[in-house]
């Protein structure tokens, strides 16, 4: 069967979808519409939501601006950046061009792009399920600045970016999700077709199925396009400007939840990929090694409340985007922000709105007053079968971390559970097994599943304060400058110092040596790097990965 042939139940299914049958829950809609005005304010930036089940559209919920300074509503039309929701649709289009015969995914990259260095290592599919090896642009330190992506590239000119830089992994070796490799997937859907990978996506997807999305070059002539915004503790701003010749076929697609709904009817019920693609599609990847990654082509494999799913997010300037596909219900959620830093994620809530669908609404709890006393033999480091956890207390509050990464803090409810705040599903209970051990009970993501830990000792020592002269700690004091932006170092009210990042709260830095510092609410160390007698430089250390900035 070819993809032509494939596509023509399309338009029944856009009619079918227009019609409304309420499946949902008694009383869904008021409580979908609490979620949202908890988790958006009405006068800021905002979402758009759109729910289908059985292809038909049951609800639709909007809430906050899609322009804050003209004050203009966000509404059901208002249309998003999608960001990296775009990589199935390119996906989807080079499988179509696998099913009829123009493409096979195991030919080499060079059969497309013949001066690209190594493609003939690189495998057409080891380009979509992100285990090319090859060197993703948005990791690449100091280039994700506006000054870089701010303006027009060729595709050509795009892929000069990264296409000469050091390879992390070997072709096939390893998992990496890879921006890179989804621009190569423009480059390869426009060698074969001849024509802007948009215009493959327009002509084999968007008019088919009936959809509205739309290539983002187009955003000037968009009369319902929302704003996009960046938000802090210091309020609200207009995002960095990208052009959308920089995502490319990874994420520089437009369009609303309600489209994507549509969309997401179509491709799982096989009217745009052919059934042993779509297999492939949706499938995890499994790597040399054994291991297995959740990820197929442009779709990722998760669960929700024990029911499998698929889905994807999306994260460009200005916007934040999550969808999510329940099979077993034939239920599909999408929710997109115009924001890049939202209080609340989509992710967050297309999971809350998903669970209360299919009627298994995440708990909820209500902070309860700590006993400093029924807490102290709850405090301690528990040994995870992957990691070590630590529950600890300080001045009053509680806080877990994992190993010596960042601290959250935690609140108590009823019965030895704790939540954290925010937009955080994860909780956890604390219990005494019948060997009179204590274990830490971890429900990821809010899922049913226990992940256990064990306790195995108290929680260490804080290690002794290091005195350092007030005047090594004044010569540290100053502005400093990464990749990523600007760094603070400033003195505090207690005498020490505090480190700040751009859009981040200052932290307290503790002294471990005249010139190495901890900050321990994140879990990162810093190191002033001093020559003549000044300090030069400071390297920020955080997750095995090393960040420089060079005093101003």
């Amino acid at each position: 069967m070819r993809m032509t042939s494939m596509l023509a139940g399309c338009a029944a299914a856009t009619i079918l979808l227009a019609s409304s049958a309420m499946a949902l829950p008694p009383g869904f809609k008021v409580k979908a519409d609490r979620l949202l005005a908890a988790a958006y304010a009405a006068d800021g930036p905002g979402a758009s939501v759109a729910i289908s089940e059985h292809g038909k559209i049951v609800y639709v919920g909007t809430r906050g601006l899609a322009n804050v300074a003209a004050k203009k509503p966000i509404t059901p039309q208002s249309v998003f950046r999608v960001g990296s929701i775009t990589k199935q649709f390119a996906s989807a289009v080079v499988l179509q061009l696998a099913w009829e015969g123009k493409l096979k995914l195991s030919d080499p990259l060079s059969l497309y792009l013949p001066t690209y260095p190594n493609g003939a290592a690189i495998t057409v599919a080891e380009l979509l399920n992100h285990t090319s090896g090859i060197q993703s642009y948005t990791n690449i330190p100091g280039w994700m600045a506006e000054a870089n992506f701010g303006h027009a590239y060729t595709t050509d000119q795009m892929i000069a970016v990264f296409k000469d830089l050091p390879a992390p992994s070997k072709p096939g070796q390893a998992w990496s999700y890879n921006n890179s490799g989804y621009f190569l997937v423009g480059a390869l859907i426009e060698k074969v077709t001849g024509k802007p990978w948009y215009q493959a996506v327009d002509a084999r997807i968007v008019k088919p199925i009936g959809l509205t999305m739309r290539y983002g070059g187009d955003e000037p002539r968009i009369a319902a396009m929302a704003t996009g915004y960046s938000e802090d503790d210091h309020g609200v701003a207009l995002a960095k400007h990208i052009d959308m010749s920089v995502p490319g076929a990874a994420g520089a697609l437009d369009g609303t939840p309600s489209d994507l709904a549509r969309w997401g009817y179509a491709l799982h019920h096989g009217m745009v990929v052919a059934a042993p693609y779509y297999a492939q599609m949706i499938a995890p990847t499994k790597l040399p090694d054994g291991s297995v990654k959740p990820y197929g082509f442009g779709l990722e494999n998760g669960t929700l409340r024990g029911q499998p799913t698929i889905g994807h997010s999306g994260g460009i300037p200005g916007f934040s985007t999550d969808s999510l596909y329940v099979p077993a219900e034939e239920l599909f959620v999408a929710v997109y922000a115009n924001s890049d830093q939202p209080k609340t994620s989509p992710e967050s809530i297309v999971r809350r709105l998903a669970a209360l669908a299919i009627g298994k609404p995440f708990p909820t709890f209500t902070a309860t007053k700590l006993d400093a006393a029924a807490m102290k033999p709850l405090l301690g480091v528990y040994q995870f079968k992957d990691a070590k956890r630590t529950l600890f207390e300080r001045d009053g509050k509680y806080f877990t971390r994992r190993d010596d990464g960042p601290e959250s803090e935690v609140f108590a409810a009823k019965g030895n559970r704790f939540f954290y705040g925010g937009d955080e599903l994860t909780w956890f209970a604390v219990i005494k097994n019948a060997a009179g051990k204590m274990i830490y009970q971890r429900h990821n993501n809010g899922e049913d599943e226990i992940d256990p830990g064990t306790w195995i000792g108290p929680v260490p020592a804080t290690p002794a304060a290091v005195a350092v002269a007030p005047a090594t700690l004044a010569s540290y004091v100053g502005p400093y400058t990464a990749a990523i932006g600007k760094v603070a170092i400033a003195k505090s009210a207690n005498g020490g110092l505090t480190i700040q990042l751009t859009g981040q709260p200052p932290f307290p830095l503790r002294p471990t040596s005249d010139n190495n510092f901890m900050v321990d609410q994140v879990g990162a160390k810093v190191t002033f790097i001093v020559e003549g007698g000044k300090a030069v430089r400071l390297d920020i250390v955080q997750g095995g990965q090393t960040l420089p900035a060079t005093r101003d």
